[in-house]
């Protein structure tokens, strides 16, 4: 049986190296018996032909997402903007969403699928709730917080749980939820830590880093096994 095709997408190119993506998912996919392959930001012209070669993909974390695609107006402390992933991305999400292929969604990918169905976003989460550990620790030495899980969700049956302890470090969150979006876990501050959206069963998204912590923390590694259970569905 061949392993499936699992996207991955990319930070952008910097002075001195290319496209990336962060060796925590890589491994993660590769735990889970996927392939992984890297998607750059090319535009939207070759995201038929991504998705017709590929069983399923993450999107995952890193960097914030121009207030000006969901009329969010500027804030002074948006960084690492790329005019660039954000369109990629945003066209992927929209095949995604038509095309139903198995998706793990992590942090900035549930928010640019939120946006993509017309929600909007907090641009600064101090702002919001202050300056809350949880949330404002850099991901290189997060720390553990405790997340709420609805109990009649598929990501609490997926855990086995209705709390999870998460790691996780963002800027940007889920203001309002776009069109078929619920939210099914919260952080105790009130920030959406988990949607789930009508008609695409096949999407995983959570708001916090399960990469971080997905090589001891079988529950985390569990969200990319399902993945990888998913997208073999497709690829034998």
């Amino acid at each position: 049986m061949k392993p499936p095709l699992i996207g991955l997408t990319t930070y952008p190119a910097g002075q001195g190296y290319g496209y990336h993506t962060p060796v925590d998912y890589v491994h993660a996919v590769l735990r889970a018996g996927g392939a992984p392959v890297l998607l750059p930001p090319v535009g939207d012209a070759a995201i038929d032909s991504w998705l017709d070669a590929l069983d399923g993909v993450v999107l995952i974390g890193g960097g914030d997402i121009d207030p000006e695609l969901f009329d969010g107006g500027a804030h002074p402390t948006i960084y690492n903007l790329s005019p660039e992933r954000d369109h990629t991305e945003t066209a992927l999400a929209r095949s995604l969403l038509q095309r139903k292929l198995p998706t793990l969604a992590i942090c900035r990918g549930l928010q640019i699928l939120n946006t993509v169905l017309g929600g909007t976003l907090h641009l600064h989460l101090p702002d919001v709730v202050g300056e809350a550990v949880e949330h404002r620790v850099a991901p290189r030495d997060p720390t553990l917080h405790r997340v709420r899980v609805a109990a009649d969700s598929c990501l609490a049956s997926l855990l086995g749980s209705t709390e999870v302890a998460t790691k996780s470090w963002h800027h940007q969150a889920i203001d309002q939820p776009g069109q078929g979006v619920h939210a099914v876990a919260w952080a105790a501050d009130g920030v959406i830590e988990a949607i789930e959206v009508e008609g695409f069963p096949q999407l995983i998204a959570v708001q916090w880093h399960p990469e971080l912590s997905a090589r001891e923390d079988s529950s985390q590694q569990g969200l990319f096994d399902e993945l990888v259970r998913m997208s073999s569905k497709r690829s034998n």
